[in-house]
């Protein structure tokens, strides 16, 4: 996964060790007890990296969920990766998902991952309210984002 330069599918590295694509899961699980930041994405699983990272910050946002390709692209045509989704559950407490979202085709592939799942969105929980966790190479960026967001009624005040 550090030599990869991005996510790595479960399945091929699973097919790499030879061994079964559950194997993996829980070898992924045991590392990740052991201390070692694996992250799981849509894409596949990754090391996220930590120099060089970028400015930071949380977004609130509310939405319905046929709006979530218009949000999520405004933020990669700004320039900003959506590292992740985060909603606050009743029950569980802070509930994240692991997106790692930075350009228009990784939009377009998790889309294609939530059509062929089925898989309601975490949001689907908080009658869309949500946070995301973003990141750019510069403020400005996450600013003109942020404004964009606004004007299209994305933002909670």
């Amino acid at each position: 996964m550090r030599t990869h330069g991005g996510p790595i599918r479960g399945g091929e590295l699973a097919k790499h060790f030879r061994v079964s694509r559950q194997s993996l899961v829980q070898d992924v699980a045991i590392l990740r007890a052991g201390g070692e930041d694996i992250v799981a994405t849509p894409r596949g699983y990754l090391l996220p990296g930590r120099a060089g990272r970028g400015h930071r910050a949380i977004l609130a946002c509310r939405h319905a969920p046929e709006r979530t390709e218009e949000e999520l692209q405004i933020l990669v045509d700004h320039g900003v990766k959506i590292l992740d989704v985060i909603v606050e559950h009743p029950l569980y407490g802070e509930l994240r998902g692991s997106l790692m979202i930075e350009s228009r085709a990784d939009l377009q592939d998790f889309l294609a991952h939530v059509s062929a799942s089925h898989a309601l969105l975490l949001s689907s929980l908080t009658g869309g309210v949500h946070l995301h966790t973003i990141e750019a190479s510069r403020p400005e960026m996450i600013s003109r984002a942020k404004a964009r967001l606004r004007a299209r009624g994305f933002l909670l005040k």
